[in-house]
Order: C-alpha cells, then structure tokens, then sequence
C-alpha cells in the first residue's frame, strides 16, 4: 500500500469523525429543544442541525467515492487537499448553518468546488488509464 494513501485515509476518517458529530448536535438539539424521536421537525435550532447531519450524509455519499477514485487513479496528495477543502467547507457549513441557515453559502461552495476538482482529477486519471497514458 502507497503511503501517500494515508493521507485520503486519514481524511476520510475525519469525515466519519464529521458526521458523528453532527448525529451527537442532533441528539442535543433534540434534549435541549424537546423534540422526541422520531420526529424530524419542531423547534428552528433542532431542524437546523437535522439538516446539517442529513445534507452532511448526502454529501459523504458524493464525497467519499470521488475522494476514492482521485486518489488512486490520480495523485493521492492532492485528493487529500482536496478532500481536506471539502471537509474544512463542510465543518464551516455546520457552524454557519447551525447559527444562521442564510450563513451556510460559503462553506457549501467550499464543498463544492472541492468535490468538483476531485469528480475533475479522478475522471482525468481513468480517461488517462484508459488511453493507454
């Protein structure tokens, strides 16, 4: 195995350390807010943080395969930037998006630009493969 695998590696495990931490907000938010289970709706703040975990989770699901195929059919030092672009956009996302739901635009463009470049290397690296080069 590459060392430099490690680095997506270790960007990965702080993706899943990102969405334990946004399913533990909404289990506050839920105590805090009284929102039983399973309700998906109530108080502003709880629904906030149901959607940062759930557009978090929809996001992981892009992410997580295009970091992937980046770093192994392109340079895996740079899927790991930019998968560390994607998580640093996302984790402002969480912050933005918990306080204000009308802040949370920068770090989603953060995101996405990230996982853009890593859909962009990734695809680069197979066509390369493919042709031969």
């Amino acid at each position: 195995m590459s060392p430099a695998l490690a680095l997506p590696a270790a960007v990965t495990l702080l993706t899943v350390v990102l969405m334990f931490a946004t399913a533990i907000a909404v289990g506050r938010a839920r105590g805090v807010h009284g929102v039983a289970a399973p309700a998906t709706t109530g108080h502003p703040a709880f629904e906030r943080a149901f959607r940062v975990q759930m557009n978090t989770l929809e996001q992981a699901a892009m992410f997580l395969p295009a970091l992937w195929v980046a770093a192994l059919w392109g340079d895996p030092r740079w899927a790991a930037g930019f998968g560390a672009a994607w998580l640093l956009g996302r984790v402002w996302y969480a912050i933005a998006y918990l306080g204000a739901a009308e802040r949370r635009g920068g770090g989603f463009v953060v995101g996405l630009l990230a996982l853009v470049a890593l859909v962009v290397q990734g695809g680069w690296g197979i066509v390369g493969a493919a042709l031969g080069g």
